[in-house]
């Protein structure tokens, strides 16, 4: 099995600087060092990689956008803000192996011309937190940030930053508000962060496991690290998955790779024998796949995509047959009603209204009629606010309905899930 960014994970200390070193941690330095910045970034375009937060947009090519000479300073900021259902990749790298994300951050930093870093925290990883701020100290200590790092002409400062669990602020701009202290709130684009982000500066924000890829790519070159994946998405990815399987966990194979594989070899299938019903491959914010397009489809973004989903923050739930398609989705919907940050009308109303006649539905005071509105309210969330929000619920929402009829119109035409349906958990 390919391994780029998990191959220290499960080895005794291997968090620490100690252990990274030993086992060819920051070797990346002094190819890095020899580099132009532009050839850098070439040579990550290079690669194919692609943004692990969810877009799928071109790292390289998200970095040539930021403007040089300018007379303002270039700002990193890691988006470590983990919050989507299903997906935990994130926090695996940043427990088991920060420092690998810290030489990613070097790297990142020497290609844009930035000297200052922030690592911005999902609150509630309390581990991770404590794991990535001993990194830094370390690095620190060691000459690896700060001034002159690594011997070098090239000084480089990061802050940790930690949320307060905020959803929204997985949103990039969301992100760059609250690390202003302002309230965390999706901004309007143009203008991009490239171009004016951080306190109006250029900035680019990146996932973590988009950086910490990085180390292998200057490391190995391009040419290595493609021969994994497809043309279009090169490479290998972090899968977090969860629900009805044998073992769930996350994963690194590379994109390409058949969902099916994934499901039955790698996480020893469904438990108890049951069959699977429905699979959502990127995160709870996707549309959901049946278990046919499940067992036909390949993990990269345009195979995905062929069944209306989309690979997103690789959180893969897996439903088995029992599970009850309305309660799942009405377990999402109080989430994103609760998550919204309430700026733009469609998703402040939006949400709240389709939890509600998600839950009148469960209860069993629902019609057809309610279906035909969750539609029309879906439809009318669609591309209608500042951030994809709305479009989180919308677009299960729609797909949950269209895909699993039978499970919703039992309610509306009998008021009672009856039978042995049983909810996920």
């Amino acid at each position: 099995m390919a391994l780029v960014l998990t191959n220290r994970v499960g080895l005794k200390d291997s968090h620490t600087l100690e252990v990274y070193k030993k086992t060819g941690g920051y070797a990346s330095v002094e190819k890095l060092f020899a580099m132009e910045p532009g050839t850098v970034i070439e040579e990550v375009k290079s690669s194919g990689l692609r943004g692990r937060g969810g877009a799928g947009f071109s790292c390289g090519l998200k970095w040539s956008f930021v403007p040089q000479n300018i007379g303002k300073p270039v700002y990193l900021c890691v988006n470590a803000d983990e919050s989507e259902p299903g997906t935990f990749k994130d926090r695996l790298l940043l427990e088991e192996d920060p420092h690998q994300l810290i030489e990613g951050i070097v790297i990142a930093c020497y290609a844009i011309r930035s000297t200052t870093a922030y690592i911005y925290i999902r609150g509630e990883f309390d581990l991770s937190y404590r794991r990535i701020e001993q990194a830094v100290k370390e690095a620190y200590q060691a000459g690896f940030l700060g001034k002159n790092i690594f011997g070098k002409k090239y000084d480089l400062n990061v802050t940790v930053h930690r949320g307060a669990g905020a959803y929204i602020c997985g949103e990039e701009t969301a992100l760059l508000n609250s690390l202003e202290g302002k309230k965390g709130e999706p901004r309007i684009k143009p203008p991009f962060p490239a171009v004016a982000g951080l306190f109006g500066c250029p900035t680019i924000v990146n996932n973590v496991e988009t950086l910490s890829a990085l180390p292998f790519i200057i490391n190995e070159g391009a040419l290595a690290y493609r021969k994994w994946g497809t043309e279009k998405s090169p490479g290998t990815k972090l899968f977090s998955v969860s629900g009805h399987v044998v073992r769930p966990g996350t994963y690194e194979v590379p994109l390409g790779y058949p969902l099916k594989d994934l499901i039955y070899k790698d996480c020893g299938g469904i438990p108890d024998g049951k069959k699977l019903k429905a699979v959502i491959p990127g995160g709870s914010s996707v549309p959901v796949l049946t278990a046919e397009e499940a067992e036909k489809t390949f993990l990269d973004y345009e195979s995905i995509a062929q069944y209306g989903s989309m690979l997103g923050s690789g959180g893969v739930m897996v439903m088995d047959e029992d599970v009850d398609m309305v309660w799942a989705l009405r377990n999402l919907s109080r989430f994103y009603a609760h998550e919204s940050c309430g700026q733009c009308t469609p998703c402040r109303e939006g949400t709240g209204w389709v939890d509600k006649i998600l839950q009148r539905v469960l209860n069993g005071g629902g019609t057809l009629e309610d279906l035909a509105l969750l539609k029309e309210i879906s439809d009318n969330m669609m591309g209608k606010t500042i951030c994809v929000l709305a479009d989180s619920i919308a677009m299960p929402v729609l797909s949950f309905i269209k895909k699993f009829p039978a499970d919703f119109e039992r309610y509306v035409r009998s008021h009672s899930a009856g039978g042995k349906m049983r909810i996920l958990g």
